[in-house]
């Protein structure tokens, strides 16, 4: 529908304070996420209300989907603080930190193996929000600091977003565009999500020791790099649906035998000069645990299984795909024109495919499994309700809060003026180097590469009709990788990470290392993208 949304700089400057502010008030004044979520929703709904002429059910139609969203994320986050404190509580990292550590005591391979490389195949195959809320707390368990233990796997995992979760953005990505070369979009596509790959395991290297860990880490690095970047960069023109999933299997397999080369298997002098390994990292003591490792691991083989075959397996998802429920919403139109269409059926839920449902049934399984092996006292159950309870509460209304503003803003056209007010001032070579921006911008608003690629692809695809010179593979594919990298400064995936870990309140020491993450990678990915424009020119 045409509309009228005004795009000067007044309506665009105060389209895009909410996101400053967040951003201001979660790294700069350090406020808790719940409180930053809800005064940015509150500073969203005045824009919407005043400057964007959004009516009262325009903006009950953003609550709404708002809530719907952050329920969808909630599901994840639930069960797995639920994991979390049942596994601490039966004292299996111990177990799973020391048995780690008969196959290698380089911790710094052990920090990538979890952080990056198993964080990566949680992402392939399951996604939304899995590999934080499984691996922070393990890394947490191994000995890794938590503020970093959510860091680590927050930047490791980031590549994997487009093709991961068995290709689920670039799906959406193209029902919402018609794609005009699929295979030169997914080979653009594949070489940038190369890029923060790469960077991402150097700089889980740089964060362990600085240059010292960057040189001790960099075959490593190179290697599995080469299996992740370049094997998905094949796939994508095989099949794009497992063109992250088969490489970060590939990889796993990889990082076992390169445990075995001396190099990566014995302690080195780092240990003792990294900042982000707790003290007592090191398990020296005589007194072993009461299980062993693979026991210990147990809930997570569950996890790992059930994600395979009921995601992994086409027809076993296709079956469990059938069952879903997504709430209507009726359309809703702003004084400018800008309408949000009617929805039978808004962003459904599939239960049965839903990561959270095996997150909660690898909980269930934890905690009898455990309870089994006699690893409780008579005070365990209660201690896991009162950790459950003190971290899901923060992070329900953090991601409510969040996910409420983001919502308001998009049915009120305050993201689109975002968008276009880009798209107006620049030439095509500045335009092809802002969309990963665009795409960063939509997933730290959103949570998901999914949902940044359906909010701004059409855009993008309108720009390249109008715009002269400018490829809809060029910037359709920046747009993707920029989502995917924005995934590491999701509010939504931070305060995921930060609850899983025990340091609710902490998101402000999160996002500094994470947010230098997402400024190398956008240079990069920015820089590739030029270069394309140019090449194809």
């Amino acid at each position: 529908m045409e509309n009228s949304l005004p795009v000067d700089f007044l309506h665009w400057s105060m389209a895009i304070l909410p996101l400053i502010l967040l951003l201001v008030m979660l790294v700069l004044l350090k406020w808790s996420a719940p409180v930053s979520g809800w005064i940015g929703m509150g500073i969203a709904t005045v824009i919407a209300f005043t400057l964007f002429q959004a009516p009262l059910d325009n903006l009950l139609v953003g609550f709404g989907k708002g809530l719907w969203e952050a329920l969808f994320i909630l599901l994840v986050v639930w069960p797995a603080l639920l994991l979390y404190q049942v596994t601490k509580e039966s004292g299996a990292f111990t177990a799973i930190r020391e048995g780690i550590q008969e196959h290698t005591k380089n911790y710094l391979l052990l920090i990538l193996a979890f952080g990056w490389v198993f964080a990566s195949f949680l992402q392939g195959i399951a996604g939304f929000g899995a590999p934080i809320a499984v691996v922070a707390p393990l890394l947490v368990g191994i000995g890794v600091k938590p503020v970093m233990a959510v860091v680590i796997p927050l930047v490791g995992h980031a590549w994997a977003n487009v093709f991961g979760t068995l290709a689920v953005a670039w799906i959406a990505t193209t029902n919402v565009v018609q794609i005009e070369n699929q295979a030169v979009t997914l080979f653009y596509t594949g070489v940038l999500l190369w890029l923060p790959n790469i960077i991402a395991g150097l700089m889980i290297c740089w964060l362990f020791a600085r240059w010292k860990g960057i040189k001790e880490g960099f075959i490593a690095v190179i290697i599995i790099s080469v299996i992740h970047g370049g094997g998905q960069l094949f796939l994508t023109q095989v099949n794009p649906t497992l063109s992250t999933f088969v490489p970060t299997v590939i990889a796993l397999g990889a990082l076992f035998l390169i445990s075995k080369w001396k190099r990566y298997s014995e302690k080195t002098e780092l240990e003792n000069e990294t900042e982000i390994l707790e003290e007592d990292h090191s398990s020296d003591v005589d007194e072993q645990p009461k299980i062993s490792m693979h026991k210990a691991f147990m809930p997570y083989y569950v996890l790992t299984v059930l994600s395979i075959v009921a995601l992994g397996i086409p027809w076993v998802s296709n079956v469990l795909e059938q069952v879903e429920y997504g709430p209507p919403f009726p359309a809703a139109e702003t004084g400018y024109g800008f309408e949000v269409e009617s929805e039978e059926s808004y962003s459904p839920i599939e239960p049965l495919t839903h990561p959270g449902l095996y997150l909660f049934i690898s909980a269930v399984f934890a905690y009898f499994w455990y309870k089994r092996l006699n690893m409780y006292d008579k005070d365990s159950p209660k201690d896991i309700r009162a950790g459950m309870k003190e971290n899901a509460v923060g992070a329900s209304l953090a991601i409510a809060g969040f996910l409420t503003m983001t919502e308001i803003m998009g049915s009120s056209g305050q993201t689109t003026v975002v968008a276009l007010g880009i798209a107006d001032v620049s030439p095509p070579v500045a335009y092809i180097a802002l969309a990963n921006v665009i795409g960063i911008v939509g997933s730290f608003m959103t949570s998901s590469n999914t949902s940044s690629n359906v909010l701004f692809a059409p855009l993008h695809d309108s720009v390249a009709q109008s715009m002269d010179g400018l490829s809809q593979a060029g910037v359709i594919a920046a747009q993707s990788a920029g989502g995917a990298i924005g995934n590491s400064i999701s509010p939504s995936n931070v305060v995921l990470g930060t609850s899983t870990a025990g340091i609710k309140g902490k998101d402000a020491e999160v996002f500094k290392p994470t947010l230098i993450f997402v400024l190398l990678s956008g240079i990069a990915v920015s820089g590739a993208s030029v270069l394309f424009h140019l090449l194809g020119s």
